[in-house]
C-alpha cells in the first residue's frame, strides 16, 4: 500500500493535465486505503479494550501530524512549483515502506481479555472472515450508525480542506500579494491545527468513561462534534485586521512574524483560540470511533468494517471538498473573497448535526453489541 501511494505521488509530479493528476491521485488513494486498514487492524490486535482509545488517538495523531507537515510542504515548497512537495512525499513514502520489513504482526485478537488464556496456552485464534458473515456484520446496528456518521462528518471535515485558501484570501484582503498570502495562509492553517493534539486526551477520556458505561465513547464523540460547531463558525468569520508581515519574505521570516502576531494582534489571537477550541472538541471523534469499531466487532471483522467506514468517509470527504469549492465559486460575484469561502465553510458545518445524532443512536446500540462480542470471544477463548 505504501509503495503504491508513494509511486502514485511521484507520477503525480509528472502530470501535465488535471485529468492525469486526478488519475494518479486516485491510485494514491487506493494505496492509502490499504495502509489505513492494515494499520487499524494491527493496533486493534496489539492493544486491549481498556487502552484502545488512547492507542488509537496516537495513531490518528500521527496521521494528523502527517497532514500538518503536508500542508506546510504544499504551502511553502509548492507556492511556486507544485511538483516539489509531491516528489518530497514520494521519496519519504519509499523510505518508510522499507520499515514494514522490520514490523511484527500480532496474532488476531492478541490483546482481547477473553482470549488471553488461549494465547498463553499456545493456542491460536483461527477464525477468519468469509462472505457469508457480511449480513451479520450489517445486522450489528452500531456498525450502521458508525458508517453513516462518517459520511456526514466527513462532508464537514472535507470542507475544511479550504481553510488555507480562506486564510490566504484574508491575508490578500489586507493588501498582500498572492505568493505572500499563500505562504502566510498556510502557516496560519498549520498553526491552527495544533488543537488536534488534544486527541490524546480525548482518547484517554473515552477509555476512562467507557469503564463506567459502555455508551461513553459514542457520547464523548457526540458532545465533541456538536460542541465544535459554534467555534468553527467564529473561526471562519474572524478577520485578520491589522496583520503585519513582510511582503515577499522567506518562510523563516514569515514564521516568526506569524507567531508574533498571536501576541500582538487580537484578531489573530481570537482566530487561534477559536480554532484550538473547535479542533480540541472534534478531536474526540476519531480515536473513539476507531475504538468503537474494535469494541463492537469480532477480531476477524474489524478490518472489513473499518474499510467500509473508511470508504464512506472518503465519499463524504470528497463531497465536502468538491461542494464547498463549487459553492464558494458560485457565489463569488455576489460575495467576494474571503467572505464567499467563510460562507461556504459555515454552511457545510451543518453536516455535523446529523453526525451527532448518529453517535447518539450508536450510544444506545453499542452496549448490547459489545456484550455480544465479549460473550462470543469468551466461548472461543476456552481451553
Amino acid at each position: 500500500g505504501t509503495v503504491v501511494w508513494a509511486g502514485a505521488e511521484a507520477l503525480s509530479a509528472t502530470a501535465t493535465s488535471f485529468t492525469t493528476l486526478l488519475l494518479w491521485q486516485v491510485v494514491a488513494a487506493v494505496g492509502l486505503g490499504a495502509i489505513a486498514t492494515v494499520g487499524f487492524s494491527v493496533i486493534a490486535d496489539f492493544v486491549g479494550p481498556a487502552r484502545r482509545g488512547l492507542a488509537m488517538s496516537f495513531w490518528g495523531l500521527s496521521q494528523g501530524i502527517g497532514g500538518w507537515i503536508g500542508l506546510l510542504l504544499a504551502s511553502q515548497l509548492g507556492a511556486t512549483d507544485f511538483h516539489i512537495p509531491l516528489l518530497v512525499m514520494a521519496a519519504l513514502g519509499f523510505l518508510f515502506a522499507a520499515l514494514y520489513l522490520l514490523a511484527f504482526e500480532p496474532p488476531r485478537g492478541f490483546r482481547e481479555p477473553e482470549l488471553r488464556a488461549l494465547y498463553e496456552s499456545g493456542g491460536d485464534y483461527g477464525y477468519r472472515i468469509d462472505r457469508s458473515q457480511l449480513p451479520h456484520m450489517f445486522r450489528r446496528r452500531t456498525n450502521i450508525w458508525l458508517i453513516l456518521q462518517g459520511i456526514t462528518a466527513q462532508v464537514a471535515y472535507g470542507s475544511l480542506v479550504w481553510v488555507p485558501l480562506l486564510y490566504q484570501e484574508k491575508v490578500i484582503a489586507e493588501g498582500y500579494g498572492e505568493a505572500t498570502g499563500t505562504r502566510v495562509g498556510g502557516l496560519f492553517s498549520a498553526l491552527f491545527l495544533t488543537g488536534a493534539l488534544t486527541s490524546i486526551l480525548a482518547g484517554h477520556i473515552g477509555d476512562r468513561l467507557q469503564r463506567r458505561t459502555l455508551r461513553a465513547r459514542a457520547l464523548v464523540s457526540a458532545v465533541g462534534i456538536l460542541g465544535a460547531i459554534p467555534f468553527f463558525l467564529a473561526f471562519f468569520w474572524i478577520p485578520l485586521q491589522g496583520l503585519q508581515v513582510t511582503e515577499g519574505a522567506a518562510t523563516t521570516t514569515l514564521v516568526l512574524e506569524v507567531v508574533r502576531s498571536l501576541f500582538t494582534n487580537p484578531w489573530v489571537a481570537a482566530a487561534f483560540v477559536t480554532s484550538i477550541a473547535a479542533l480540541s472538541l472534534t478531536s474526540a471523534d476519531s480515536p473513539n470511533w476507531f475504538a468503537l469499531i474494535s469494541d463492537v466487532n469480532l477480531p476477524e471483522h474489524r478490518g472489513t468494517v473499518f474499510g467500509l467506514g473508511n470508504m464512506a468517509n472518503g465519499i463524504g470527504r470528497a463531497a465536502g471538498t468538491g461542494l464547498t469549492g463549487a459553492l464558494a465559486g458560485a457565489i463569488e460575484r455576489a460575495v467576494p473573497p474571503p467572505f464567499n469561502w467563510a460562507l461556504g465553510l459555515s454552511f457545510f458545518q451543518l453536516f455535523f448535526l446529523p453526525t451527532g445524532w448518529c453517535y447518539w443512536k450508536a450510544s444506545h446500540t453499542c452496549p448490547g453489541d459489545i456484550e455480544e462480542v465479549r460473550a462470543v470471544l469468551a466461548v472461543r477463548g476456552r481451553v
